[in-house]
């Protein structure tokens, strides 16, 4: 017999609600314990001693089909602790979130993005600011900062091989954070080669040679780059083009020797 639309709703409702209930009961036996290595009053966390105060299989084994749910929630809070510029506990939560649903690359991106720019500001500013603080003492924590953050996607890249987001974010450290135009070429070429990869990745990839003065390595990566991209709109092949002939006119090269699509 078909229910009543009303006994439906409150059924759904109930459902939910129980739902919930299990949920915090869930967090307890996780939450409590990774909080007291965060107060525990260490500098930094590590996955390890995240991983330890957990347990072994104490994720999979208590939370079974909530650990998306659970890591939603927590990734909330990781956003207050964020706010609030709680370093310690932002690795610790950042850390802790990603161990308990590896799958969205939303959670390994973002934390990236938080450990690699953000930390470095706080910590500048808890040492005195950017006027006072010399500046290879700034680069020093910018390069402290990045190495977590490349552990971070490394990370990530176990459980997302082909991912092209993971290698752009590398390479997008490298030359924002580090100002490390070789690294980053190498990266950006990578990700050029991941199923999917944005068009702009090889393209970069190029011009960051013709930054570090390789113009003929540029030239013959233009000139393959253009013949191997469809004729579509975003591949951009116009202005590949176009800088195949400023390389041309650079190098010198023979009229009779410069490219022909």
């Amino acid at each position: 017999m078909r229910q009543h639309p009303l006994v439906q709703r409150i059924l759904r409702v109930f459902t939910i609600l129980l739902a919930l209930l299990l949920l915090g009961l869930a967090v307890r036996p996780v939450e409590a314990p990774a909080w007291q290595v965060v107060k525990a009053g260490q500098p930094e966390m590590n996955l390890e001693a995240i991983e330890g105060a957990l347990g072994q299989g104490l994720v999979v084994g208590v939370l079974g089909g909530f650990r998306a749910i659970l890591a939603d929630f927590l990734w909330i809070r990781t956003n207050t602790v964020w706010e609030r510029k709680e370093r310690a506990k932002l690795d610790a939560m950042i850390r802790l979130v990603t161990t308990l649903d590896p799958r969205p690359d939303f959670f390994w991106l973002n934390g990236s993005r938080m450990i690699a720019y953000d930390v470095p500001a706080w910590r500048i500013r808890e040492e005195g600011g950017y006027d006072v603080l010399p500046e290879s003492r700034q680069r020093a924590i910018d390069r402290e900062q990045a190495e977590q953050a490349f552990e971070l996607i490394e990370t990530a890249m176990e459980f997302h091989p082909d991912n092209a987001k993971f290698y752009l974010e590398k390479a997008q450290i490298y030359i924002n954070r580090l100002k490390d135009d070789a690294k980053a070429a190498e990266w950006f070429l990578k990700a050029s080669q991941k199923p999917g990869a944005p068009y702009f990745a090889a393209r970069i990839h190029a011009e960051l040679l013709r930054r570090q003065g390789k113009d003929a390595e540029a030239y013959t990566f233009y000139k393959d780059l253009h013949r191997d991209l469809p004729d579509v709109p975003f591949a951009q092949k116009g202005v590949i083009l176009e800088r195949i002939r400023e390389l041309e006119e650079t190098l010198n090269v023979p009229v009779h020797e410069r490219y022909r699509p």
